[in-house]
Formats: C-alpha cells, structure tokens, sequence
C-alpha cells in the first residue's frame, strides 16, 4: 500500500509528520506533494511542486500513477494542479481520503463539504480534532502526533530550580482571533499588577524550530479556550510544560477513547473565570507547574506517541481495501 498526501500548504506541519510517522513507524510507503508555503514556520518539505526539476516531475508522475490512497487534506482536492499534472487524471482504482483541520471556510461552510462529499459518494473522511466531527457527520477523528522522542520534542533535563521563581509563560498564536489571546493577556497583566509576578513569551509567526526552543524555557503554555485543543498543546505536552486548554466534555470523551481511562493532562481552562483560576494557582505553586508538565510529557510518550498516532492511520487505511 502506497500513500500519496496532498496538500496546498502543510497545515501547522502535521501532514510531513504523518508522513514520516507512517514511514517510520507503520512500515507504509507515504510522500507528501504540496504547493504553497504560507507563514514563516519554515516547515519540512518533501515534494514541493513549485521547485521540482525535470527530475522531481518525472518521481510526482509515478507517485500519481502508482500510489494507492490519495489523501487530500484541508480544502485540497482532485482539481488541485500539481505542476503540470491533475489528480483528478489519475483517479481510477485509488482509494481517496478527505481530511480535514479546521480551515477556516470548512468551519464556516460545513454544508458545502458534506453535500460535496455526498455527491461525490465519498466516504472515506478524516478531522483532525473531535470538534470538527461535528460538522463532518461520517468521518473519523485521527489524532494529529509529534515526534515525542526527537530532542526538539522532548523537555531534557530539569532540576527543581527549573521550576521555581517568577512563572514563565508561553502562547503561539498563528491566529490571536481564535485563540483567546486578547483575555489570555489581560488576566496575565492583571496578576502582574496585583504584584504575583508573572512573564510571557507571546510566540508569533516565528520559523517552528525557534518557536520550540522558546517553549522549551517556559513553565507553562496557553493554547485557547475554544473546547479542542491545538498542536500547541500537544508540543507542550511533549515538552513537559502545564498545559492550559479549554477542553470541553464532547472533546475529552473522545480523547478517552483513543488514550484510555486515565486523568487528562491538561489544565482546564474553559472561560476567563477558570482561566484566572488557574494562572493564579500555577503563578503561586511551582510544584503545580512541574507535576503537571511531568504528568503532560507522560501522557504523550506512553498514550499519544507518534507510533500510536501512525498505526491508528495506518489501520484506517488498510480498512480502505
């Protein structure tokens, strides 16, 4: 079983992780093709369209005569142009996967993907938060994963001094309209007025491999109040910070399903009162900050590892034949 995955840009770096995840970890062939880069977080390529040579042209043919499966993530479909070359021409006897991640126009137009979907007689669909099942009745959630045991990913040693002192806080943000950035940092100034003093590193727009490195000094990261969480948790998981989200009952039910019974690692945080609540309690006791980051980086390594994440796709796809 062969996979190609298609994308536009590469949404926050996730379809080069499961693509190398499933290489790695799964044993599946998979190659990523795509067409634009959009941000500054210097994502890792694979095929990138627009600086293939005669060379690079000639191995995206094959891939497109060859592969299997067809993943297309976000709004990417048969139509996208590739170069010279049109998936849609190379369509017949592959099987053909729609994933989707919260772009902006499925969230707002939710209908006009399932009635395109359903016209299509597609029904092999993906969501990359529990959230977006709602909107894609008949599709699947696949956890999105990090590469718990890189270095980059991974929190190295800290001592109790790591923790102690002024809290340190992190948030990125590639959209602040989405992620409750506006109350996040109202109430961080507020502790810093009533004199419990407290720092942050608002992350934005920065290449990834520095914005990891940033979080990786921090105590605790922000990620939104929205009711999901984003990759932002889950890098921070990966890194041992306390993490702080606003999960909703919809989204950790799933989460159980997928990683098991035990206590979920995040902070939850879902309006400004809880938030307060606990941007106060993590600025008071460092021991809060280092049993929840210990808890958080046990989490992802042994209940949300990028092996985990590859054979639950993995699975998914040999359900295709």
């Amino acid at each position: 079983m062969r996979i190609l995955m298609i994308a536009v840009n590469d949404p926050a770096g996730t379809a080069i992780r499961f693509s190398r995840a499933l290489n790695e970890h799964a044993g599946i062939p998979c190659r990523l093709v795509t067409l634009e880069n959009r941000y500054n977080h210097g994502w890792e390529k694979d095929l990138h369209a627009p600086d293939l040579d005669a060379d690079g042209l000639d191995e995206l043919a094959g891939l497109l005569r060859e592969s299997d499966v067809f993943h297309f993530h976000m709004t990417a479909d048969e139509t996208l142009a590739l170069g010279p070359f049109l998936p849609a021409d190379h369509l017949t006897g592959k099987a053909i996967v729609h994933h989707h991640h919260g772009h902006p126009d499925f969230r707002g137009n939710p209908l006009k993907y399932q009635e395109k979907y359903k016209k299509l007689g597609r029904r092999n669909l993906l969501v990359s938060t529990p959230d977006l099942l709602r909107k894609l009745p008949g599709a699947a959630w696949q956890p999105n994963l990090v590469p718990v045991f890189a270095p980059e990913y991974s929190p190295g040693e800290r001592d109790e001094a790591y923790w102690s002192g002024p809290l340190r806080l992190t948030h990125s943000p590639t959209r602040k309209d989405l992620k409750n950035t506006d109350e996040f940092v109202g109430l961080v100034e507020r502790l810093n007025a009533a004199g419990r003093p407290v720092s942050l590193d608002m992350i934005d727009d920065a290449p990834h491999a520095d914005c990891l490195r940033r979080k990786k000094t921090a105590h605790a990261c922000f990620d939104h109040m929205q009711g999901y969480y984003g990759m932002s948790s889950l890098e921070a998981l990966s890194l041992g910070l306390a993490t702080v989200a606003g999960i909703d009952d919809w989204c950790a039910g799933h989460i159980h399903d997928f990683a098991g019974p035990e206590e979920l690692p995040w902070l939850v945080a879902r309006n400004s009162a809880e938030l307060a609540r606990v941007l106060g309690r993590l600025a008071d006791d460092p021991d809060l900050r280092r049993d929840a980051g210990e808890a958080g980086r046990r989490f992802m390594t042994t209940r949300w590892s990028d092996a985990q994440c590859a054979a639950r796709l993995a699975d998914f796809y040999r359900n295709l034949f």
